[in-house]
């Protein structure tokens, strides 16, 4: 683990090369199981709610999520429905058995990894890592709203 004395201060440009380092491990499982990050995104959203959700219950949770654009995640759940990854109940959508299957492989897949990755930071470490990407979650959040008002 780097020293305090040589560890670099974390800025937006640490951040970006963290996410897109841990979401090319992810990506690369879910690419060998046909899926992409979005449609994984999603239908997580789809497996993980506790009631049934419509189209624009997932579009509204995802964009939330991801900040994409509703008519691209709109089109990431009609890939998840050819796939039959998720199917239209009326208005609601549902998680299929392959759909449930797809997160549960990939996410035993990737769990070692995370591990690895994760493991052997000290909890201190992480507790203020989680206090910073909250803060910077959440300011973000509040800039991209303000200039999408």
């Amino acid at each position: 683990m780097t020293t305090t004395a040589t560890a670099p201060v974390a800025d937006a440009r640490a951040l970006g090369l963290a996410h897109y380092a841990a979401r090319g491990v992810l990506e690369y499982v879910l690419a060998r199981h046909g899926a992409t990050f979005q449609q994984q995104i999603a239908l997580r959203a789809a497996v993980s709610s506790q009631v049934p959700q419509t189209s624009d219950d997932l579009i509204t949770q995802v964009q939330g999520s991801l900040k994409a654009d509703p008519v691209d995640i709109r089109a990431t759940l009609d890939e998840l429905l050819a796939k039959q990854l998720l199917v239209a109940d009326g208005a609601h959508l549902h998680p299929t058995d392959a759909g449930r299957e797809l997160l549960a492989v990939t996410g035993a897949e990737t769990a070692p990894i995370s591990a690895r990755i994760w493991g052997g930071i000290p909890a201190e470490d992480l507790t203020a890592a989680g206090r910073v990407l909250a803060l910077v979650t959440e300011r973000a959040g509040a800039e991209l709203a303000a200039l999408t008002a």
